[in-house]
């Protein structure tokens, strides 16, 4: 079967204020295993290529595509939809898979008739078997995680599909049909990993380990390293993100990849994610040596009450140490911080802003409280009538749409607070100069004019 593999077409802010895109790599891991078993396989990254609607029409009409798959999250679910509107319109089967998707499986398929399955969860397994039952003409009724709309028009879910547990037997992701040349981050080439999968943690406000799982699955520290010297030698990457929900989970498994790297003799820059309370002075310095040039830590709060209603699992000194064990090892840092937990009131929202300050992470990002869909933030905003729209559009992590006890008007007003207070600072401007890290400078007045203009009401 010929099988079209879609990154819709969206608006993306991180495209907007940075210039970069990364790889759908959920798709590229599907890819791979729908041509080992011999499909004929495609993948449009809209985004990278700048793809229209228009566009992708015509791939579908050219190319023939019995299947078209899309991928998306909750803000770009209608993107998603239109596709699934043209590829049906073309008399293509059509299949949604993504974050937003695996928990409105069954909305989704009732109120748009254009959509014939949903992929929820992992979506590998999933998809192949999904493609042999088409090619049989079979209702399947036996795929695990899968929803459906069955001839007779009920829409049935079967049993969702329990998590990969041998990550090492799955291919490595179809690099070759992305534009790998068109990911680029500060002049480098660009490309992005997926080292393990699964989330034991039980943060309100994150999905991950409903659609992965909570038990944490890892590569080994070969295939890892494998793939990453596959990536330098074919399309000559000099900069690898690791995507991982928790990197350091296992710190043995990552000193394991970091001396791999090192013995091997790779040159490349990397970064990571880690949680604050997961990060030591051992692994600090492990991972500089071996060529981590930053590390993303979800720090999220500066109050600890916050904190502990988000169900963190962290303190605010185990942030401080953290941060300060990377600066130590020469490594950059990137802190998040979310504004607008339900019960937060101003005073503790002022306080994050303060502690991000103070921490004084190389890059700090801030967003706006979103529950989204699968989180038990949302069970709860539900529950609440706390929703202020169920508009997917608006749920971009920069719009309020929940009803909290700052505002909406003045969580806005926080939101650009953050980014002023924290990219503006005379300290911090004089600190990137005297690196002459000027790039970073000029995206963080990116970031604060876009913020501005938004606050505005300018576009």
């Amino acid at each position: 079967m010929k099988i079209l593999l879609v990154a819709p077409p969206s608006k993306s802010s991180v495209k907007k204020v940075l210039e970069v895109t990364s790889p759908p790599l959920g798709l590229a891991y599907i890819a791979s295993m729908l041509e080992k078993s011999g499909e004929g396989v495609k993948i449009i990254d809209s985004l990278a290529e700048n793809y229209t609607f228009d566009d992708i029409r015509k791939e579908i009409d050219i190319w023939g595509a019995d299947v078209v798959g899309v991928t998306s999250t909750t803000p770009t679910f209608y993107d998603a939809l239109k596709v699934a509107k043209i590829a049906k319109e073309c008399n293509a089967t059509t299949v949604l898979g993504g974050p937003h998707v695996t928990f409105t499986a069954k909305e989704t398929l009732s109120n748009y008739p254009y959509v014939d399955f949903v992929v929820r969860g992992e979506g590998e397994f999933t998809m192949l078997e999904l493609v042999e039952s088409l090619k049989k003409r079979e209702e399947p009724k036996s795929v695990l995680g899968l929803s459906y709309r069955s001839k007779s028009g009920v829409i049935k879910e079967n049993p969702p599909r329990p998590p990969i547990m041998d990550l090492d037997a799955l291919p490595i992701p179809a690099y070759h049909l992305l534009p790998m040349s068109k990911y680029t981050f500060q002049g480098l080439r660009f490309a992005t990993m997926v080292t393990s999968r699964g989330c034991p943690f039980q943060c309100v406000f994150c999905s991950s380990s409903k659609i992965c799982g909570k038990k944490w699955r890892g590569r080994s520290a070969k295939k890892v390293v494998d793939e990453m010297e596959f990536l330098i030698d074919k399309y000559k990457v000099n900069c690898i993100e690791f995507l991982d929900d928790t990197f350091t989970f296992d710190i043995k498994r990552v000193i394991k990849i970091c001396e791999e790297i090192i013995s091997r003799g790779i040159d490349v820059n990397w970064m990571c994610s880690s949680r604050v309370n997961l990060f030591n002075r051992e692994l600090a310095f492990k991972i500089s040596s071996a060529g981590c040039q930053c590390v993303y830590f979800g720090v999220e709060s500066g109050s600890q009450r916050i904190l502990n209603l988000m169900r963190k699992g962290i303190t605010l000194g185990q942030a401080v140490k953290a941060i300060n064990l990377a600066k130590e090892a020469g490594i950059n840092t990137v802190a998040s911080f979310i504004l607008g937990m339900p019960d937060e009131s101003i005073d503790e929202a002022n306080s994050t802003i303060e502690f991000a300050t103070r921490l004084n992470p190389d890059y700090a990002q801030f967003t706006i409280c979103t529950p989204y869909p699968g989180t038990d933030l949302y069970s709860y905003a539900v529950k609440n009538n706390w929703l202020l729209t169920r508009n997917w559009s608006k749920y971009d992590a920069l719009t309020p749409v929940m009803k909290t006890k700052i505002g909406a008007s003045m969580l806005r007003k926080l939101l650009a607070k953050a980014y002023f207070k924290f990219y503006a600072r005379l300290a911090y401007i004089f600190n990137k100069i005297k690196r002459k890290e000027f790039i970073i400078l000029r995206k963080g007045f990116k970031v604060i004019w876009n913020y501005l203009k938004a606050l505005t009401g300018r576009q």
